[in-house]
Order: structure tokens, then C-alpha cells, then sequence
């Protein structure tokens, strides 16, 4: 059973990840009584919950992996494959019109944001790819995982900021705004370590 265990929880969190996408499809800010200053809004609770329960599962499955030896194939796979699907699919969602009112986004995520989201997990992937093929290790780094932290903080934090505090009163209204942008630079300077490897892996190991 063990051996299964962390392969459900990935599963779980694909599960999650839909239901969550599912919760925010049809939810506009302008039709939400937040737009009239008024919360919470129950709709954001229920998504933070199915975002942080997802979250939950992405702490537990790889943990679970490595302590009792049952790292899988499918698992190597699969764990990166949800992670992705549920962290760039959110931002995503917070850059769509959902979160639009006016000209601005509610969210504080703007889509150049998830544009430079998306092209750092695209960047390294490929570059993980092209050197493990070749036999060179390329496992995450501390400052990976340090981005991957703060990304599963930012977006249920966003969520709640917005449900509590709808007029944006925190921090002058900047509370939201600090919040992704310290998660946009950091997601971009997480990819540093990794250039620098590939770039030192391939003076050694030409592709």
C-alpha cells in the first residue's frame, strides 16, 4: 500500500487542481459582492481551500516518496506534471478577466506575469531534459524550491487578501501588489542557478 500512496496524492492533486479551475471559471470580480466592498466571498474560500489542500498533497507525496523508498517512474513524472498544472494554471486564472475590473486586475497578477512564469517552468524543463538525457543530474535546487514556497503562499494569500480585504486597505492598498511581485522576481531569478549549470554541464558535455 505504501508504495501507492504518494501516486494517489499526485493523482489527488490533479483532482484538486481541477476542481479548483472549476470553482473559478465562472466567477467574475465585478458580479462578486466584493466589488461592493462586501466579504467574504464564499466562492474565493472555497477555491483557497482546494488550492491549499492541493498544496498539502504537493508537501506530502514527494516526502512520503523518499522515506519509504517507493520513488516511481510514474511518479518522477507525474509529481512536476501537477505541481505545474496547478501553480501556472492559477496564475493563469489571476491574470484572466475573472479578476479584471476596469483596467486593472484585482488580483495584482498581470499576464506578463504568467507569461514569465510559464517561459521559466518551459526554460527549465527543456534544459532539465536535454542534460539528464545525457546522463547529467538536474535536481532541483534550493532556490527551485524556495520558488516553489512562496508561489503555493502567494496565491492562496492573494485569494484571502482579496476576500477580507476587499477595498485594499493593507499595507495603502500594496499588500497584494508586494506579494506578486516578490513571487514574479523570484520565480525569474530561481532560473539563474540552472542556466549556470547548463552552461558549465555543457562546456563538459556538449550537446
Amino acid at each position: 500500500m505504501r508504495r501507492h500512496i504518494p501516486n494517489i496524492l499526485t493523482l489527488t492533486r490533479i483532482a484538486l487542481a481541477v476542481a479548483f479551475f472549476a470553482v473559478l471559471t465562472p466567477w467574475r470580480y465585478d458580479a462578486s459582492p466584493l466589488a461592493k466592498g462586501q466579504s467574504p466571498d464564499v466562492w474565493l474560500l472555497i477555491a483557497t481551500g482546494l488550492f491549499m489542500l492541493a498544496a498539502l498533497t504537493d508537501a506530502l507525496d514527494g516526502h512520503l516518496a523518499r522515506k519509504w523508498n517507493v520513488v516511481s517512474v510514474f511518479g518522477r513524472i507525474m509529481d512536476p506534471f501537477a505541481d505545474k498544472v496547478l501553480i501556472i494554471g492559477a496564475f493563469i486564472y489571476l491574470a484572466g478577466p475573472g479578476f479584471s475590473s476596469g483596467n486593472r486586475q484585482v488580483s495584482g497578477v498581470e499576464p506578463w506575469m504568467a507569461a514569465v512564469i510559464l517561459a521559466r517552468e518551459l526554460l527549465i524543463t527543456s534544459i532539465r531534459a536535454a542534460f539528464e538525457s545525457r546522463g547529467v543530474s538536474f535536481a532541483a535546487t534550493a532556490s527551485g524550491k524556495w520558488k516553489m514556497i512562496l508561489q503555493s503562499l502567494c496565491i492562496p494569500a492573494v485569494l484571502l487578501l482579496l476576500c477580507f480585504d476587499p477595498s485594499r486597505t493593507l499595507l495603502d492598498g500594496r499588500a497584494i501588489d508586494i506579494l506578486t511581485w516578490s513571487t514574479v522576481l523570484v520565480t525569474a531569478w530561481s532560473a539563474i542557478p540552472y542556466i549556470h549549470r547548463a552552461v558549465t554541464a555543457s562546456r563538459s558535455t556538449p550537446l
